[in-house]
């Protein structure tokens, strides 16, 4: 089969639907939230945004075609993200990490729970701008599930204080309170459990069960929420079990793999951003000498430099995403080449940024 780098009709128009919202909606996200002192509050700012793009179909956009969505790979999300996040990053990422929010979902096959929990973000309306979100335990937090009667009780460490419309919360199974660690000769991947946890549920529980602790300033995402939050006695149905054990761990694995491609098609997008703005700069600004800088060799080999690696970053990007749907190899060298994208993307932002700015 030859190698093909060229867009679909399908994905040149979403491409288009994608820059044009960027152009018309989210240029003017920034004036919005930018002058609010708290992250909480700057994010609280940008939900009319949000409502545009659920409006707009961005969000059912992550949502298979299978599932009744309207997306028809993992390619076609970054296509449309890449061109937002080089416009407004803060709420592009709160649009992409309700995509990633509902991929444990997508990828478990668990019909029943994808029926009842996707139906929100498939049915939303003009009023509506739901989110999702993947929570987990950051290094040295806990999150563990105890199972008593067809409950199970968390204890750890949204636009309101009840969270996302939908999270898939990543948590260890524990035999009792007063055993909360692991065996070390256990395998780690047969203590995890996912759940679906929705607000319905949160909101059945005392409101002492669920808490936001802090709302932590995010360098470059200013309007978007990244919450830690306190789980005590939090009780979930058993029915809300969306896998666990082995099949759980490799769930999650493949989650964060997308999104890790994903952070190299952002990466392109902040590269992207910087080349325009330096390369009109360039033709444009003569600073004080008799021709335009981007006539100077070594101005015009840092604007090469710059455009290689963008170039490169993106097909790289789509090779990854494409790979990890449709192979070829092992799951796990899929996998690694979409950590490859991440790395080779992020770290190549930083230099080219600093290189050209």
């Amino acid at each position: 089969m030859p190698i093909d780098f060229h867009l679909t009709e399908s994905q040149r128009e979403q491409q288009q639907d994608a820059r044009n919202f960027a152009t018309k909606v989210l240029g003017g996200a920034h004036a919005t939230y930018h002058k609010l002192p708290a992250q909480s509050e700057r994010f609280q700012a940008v939900r009319p945004f949000c409502r545009i793009a659920t409006v707009g179909g961005l969000i059912k956009a992550q949502i298979p075609i299978a599932l009744g969505g309207t997306n028809e790979s993992l390619l076609d999300a970054a296509i449309a993200l890449a061109e937002m996040y080089a416009t407004d990053p803060s709420v592009t990422l709160t649009i992409a990490a309700t995509g990633l929010g509902l991929t444990p979902l997508i990828m478990s096959g668990h019909e029943r729970l994808q029926k009842e929990c996707l139906k929100p973000f498939l049915e939303a309306g003009e009023e509506g701008e739901p989110l999702a979100s993947l929570m987990h335990s950051e290094p040295q937090g806990t999150a563990n599930w105890l199972e008593k009667g067809g409950l199970w009780t968390a204890n750890s460490a949204g636009w309101d204080s009840r969270g996302a419309d939908l999270s898939c919360l990543v948590c260890r199974t524990i035999p009792s309170p007063s055993t909360p660690q692991q065996d070390p000769l256990a395998d780690p991947r047969e203590s995890i459990i996912v759940f679906c946890l929705t607000r319905s549920t949160i909101a059945s529980n005392p409101p002492s069960s669920y808490k936001i602790l802090d709302e932590p300033e995010l360098a470059g995402h200013p309007a978007t929420s990244g919450p830690h939050t306190l789980f005590t006695n939090l009780r979930v149905p058993s029915s809300q079990i969306l896998s666990r054990g082995p099949a759980a761990a490799t769930l999650i694995e493949q989650s964060f793999a997308a999104s890790a491609a994903l952070v190299g098609s952002f990466s392109v997008s902040i590269m992207r951003s910087a080349f325009e703005h330096s390369l009109s700069f360039a033709k444009s600004d003569s600073r004080g000498g008799s021709v335009r800088i981007i006539e100077h060799q070594s101005v015009a080999d840092i604007l090469m430099d710059v455009k290689m690696r963008i170039d490169a970053s993106r097909l790289l990007t789509w090779k990854a995403l494409h790979a990890l749907e449709n192979g070829p190899g092992e799951e796990a060298s899929r996998r690694e080449l979409c950590l490859e994208v991440k790395i080779v993307g992020s770290e190549g932002a930083v230099r080219r940024v600093w290189l050209i700015v």
